[in-house]
């Protein structure tokens, strides 16, 4: 999710266009993100979509 575009996290289910530019965005404001679990800092990515995102995602 550190080096993903906004193309690429829109295809994992649940994110779609907004809340990949939000990750986007987030990451470029913020920095890289240390863990999967740092995602709910995105507005928009609560616990429930974060549990179907961690099989799925990498901080690396």
């Amino acid at each position: 999710m550190n080096l993903a575009t906004a193309a690429e996290l829109d295809a994992l289910p649940g994110i779609g266009p907004a809340k990949a530019e939000a990750i986007v965005r987030y990451r470029e404001a913020n920095g890289r993100f240390g863990s999967p679990e740092a995602l709910t800092d995105v507005k928009g990515i609560g616990d429930k979509l974060l549990a179907k995102l961690l099989p799925l995602v990498k901080a690396g």
